[in-house]
């Protein structure tokens, strides 16, 4: 499975459960996860996805520390049975 049709999942299971999942794009900032997850009563986590059994590159990985040292849920997939896992985790 390409990592396009993990991420293509994770939008569509995040979608059933009433939530959003935009693509985050910053400009200027690399290595921020891929994705946004925003569920029902104020859950939110952020979402790397990866092609099966690849890894996030340095930036990333340092990108992922600096965001949960400030907090936030950060999350590897690179496969799509993770993914209710991980949303199990967000919506904690």
């Amino acid at each position: 499975m390409r990592e396009r049709e993990i991420e293509q999942c994770l939008v569509r299971k995040v979608k059933e459960k009433g939530g959003l999942c935009p693509k985050w794009i910053s400009p200027g900032y690399d290595g921020v996860p891929d994705r946004l997850v925003f569920l029902p009563g104020g859950h939110f986590g952020l979402v790397e996805v990866k092609a099966p059994g690849k890894k996030p590159r340095p930036i990333q990985k340092a990108r992922h520390r600096l965001l949960r040292r400030l907090g936030y849920q950060v999350f590897v997939l690179d496969d799509v049975q993770q993914i209710g896992g991980i949303l199990d985790e967000i919506q904690k």
